[in-house]
């Protein structure tokens, strides 16, 4: 009789009018007796920016409120098949430098060949410049930034709104960062949120600066947000929205 009430209680649940993500949750809870994992990297080799800890913090909460249980780590050796498996998403949270050796960057790899997600967070895109299988899957290479000052205030503009991380986001949307101009950007992502360059100084890529894009790339799913230079990022509302709307792109969330 339990049993029989709770199976009425799930199809009860399901057909009700949840929000779409919520409804995906209790599939994939159905399917897979558990709640997918994202996998927070954070090892930097070059600048170590001070919203880290914040950014980690960040997706935690993102986590324990949106259905999927979050691990962080710095160690590059934990890039193994067997540990990368266990995770649906790995997101780099503003890592630089050179961070793997060959046996870790082919983990990763075929992580993401396996239908593996990505989420890239401000200086994914400075990190591993000489990996281009990495340079493809991130889709641009960071090159420099205005500086005195570094941080400014500018104007977002939504391109795409049908993408999951742009849902609801405001027009205008103006906030402040630290906003990279790339050396390279590749033609193959499909970008969503862009810059306004007439709002503010530094941009070296006057009307058509890309500063958040997804793709598919080589098996899995991508996704790159510019912005997280400063710690008071992650408690922005706004910008919390759109990172989880990442997330779960590169989930496979729709």
């Amino acid at each position: 009789m339990t049993n029989l009430f709770l199976s009425l209680f799930l199809i009860l649940l399901m057909n009700s009018e949840l929000p779409s993500d919520a409804s995906q949750i209790i599939n994939e809870s159905l399917k897979q007796g558990q709640e997918p994992s994202v996998l927070v990297f954070s090892k930097t080799a070059g600048f170590r920016h001070d919203s880290i800890e914040a950014g980690i913090d960040a997706v935690k909460q993102l986590g324990s409120g949106h259905g999927f249980s979050v691990t962080a780590t710095e160690d590059s050796d934990y890039f193994t098949p067997e540990n990368l498996g266990r995770y649906a998403v790995v997101i780099f949270m503003n890592t630089t430098g050179t961070l793997f050796d060959e046996d870790q960057r082919a983990a990763f790899k075929q992580f993401i060949q396996n239908g593996g997600g990505f989420v890239g967070v401000h200086s994914a895109t400075d990190t591993e410049y000489d990996w281009p299988w990495y340079g493809g899957l991130v889709g641009a290479y960071f090159a420099n930034h205005p500086n005195n000052p570094n941080v400014r205030n500018a104007e977002l503009i939504v391109t795409d709104r049908s993408h999951l991380s742009t849902l609801d986001l405001p027009e205008p949307w103006i906030r402040d960062d630290e906003w990279y101009n790339f050396g390279t950007i590749s033609d193959a992502i499909q970008v969503v949120v862009k810059l306004d360059t007439d709002s503010y100084e530094g941009s070296d890529h006057p009307g058509n600066h890309p500063a958040s894009w997804f793709q598919e790339y080589d098996g899995g799913r991508a996704f790159y947000t510019a912005m997280g230079h400063t710690s008071e990022t992650f408690s922005e509302p706004v910008f919390l929205k759109h990172l989880l709307g990442g997330i779960h792109y590169a989930m496979g969330r729709e």
